[in-house]
This record gives structure tokens, sequence and C-alpha cells, in this order.
């Protein structure tokens, strides 16, 4: 048989702990001789905000400040490579070519297929392992 459902209903108990509120770990204040954490003053929720939106403000100011920087050093790069190509075109050209050479012999090189005979004899030996386990 199943058990009956509790019709009665229990008050919350509003004079205990507040959310939020430190819980004593038995923290032995030798000075006081008390036990605990002493309780913290309660600070005002708009004084809270007060503290975060000028921490926001202050993490923003130094996320724009960084992202200044960044571009002004972006622009000094293209100034500077602008520069260097009008000046020495003929070697900027090689110095591409040479750079490109590179990426497509890199290229090239890892996407070598192996060769046939050595796949044919990877299959082999594939085989003869499972036809001896059989």
């Amino acid at each position: 048989m199943p058990r009956r459902k509790s019709t009665e209903t229990t008050t919350l108990d509003t004079k205990g702990a507040k959310i939020g509120e430190p819980v004593p770990k038995a923290i032995i204040d030798t000075n006081a001789a008390s036990v605990g954490i002493p309780r913290q003053p309660d600070q005002g929720l708009r004084e809270e905000l007060s503290a975060l939106r000028q921490q926001i403000d202050a993490l923003q100011r130094q996320v724009f400040d960084g992202a200044r920087s960044l571009k002004g050093g972006a622009r000094k790069a293209e100034r500077q490579t602008e520069a260097a190509v009008k000046l020495y075109p003929a070697s900027t050209l090689i110095l591409v070519a040479a750079v490109a050479g590179a990426f497509a012999f890199a290229g090239r090189r890892a996407s070598l297929p192996r060769h046939r005979h050595q796949s044919l004899r990877e299959l082999r030996d594939l085989y003869d392992a499972i036809r001896e386990r059989i």
C-alpha cells in the first residue's frame, strides 16, 4: 500500500542564516576568545552594484586601450610593408615567390602517395595475419 501524503505544511524559518551569509567553520580567535567568523557589516545592494559598474568601466577602458594599440601596430606594419615593396619591388617579388614555393613544396611533400608495392605488401601482411587467426 502506498504511503500517505502529508497534508501538513511547514513554515520557513526566517530567523536563521541568510542566503550568502558566511557559515562559521570553527575559527578560533585567541585575541577575542571567540569561535566562528565575526559578523560582517551588511552592505547595501546599491553600493555593490556601483562598485561592480566601476570595475566593468575600468575593464572596458583597458580593452579599448589594448584594441587601439593593436590597431596602431597593424597600421604601422602595413605602412612599413608598403614602403619596403615600393623601395625594393624585385626583392619583394623574389621573397614572395620563395615563400610560395616553400609552401607548395611542403604541401606536395605531405600529400605524396605511398608507393604502390608498399601498400600491396601491407595488404598481404594483413591478409596473412587474419588467415593465421582463422
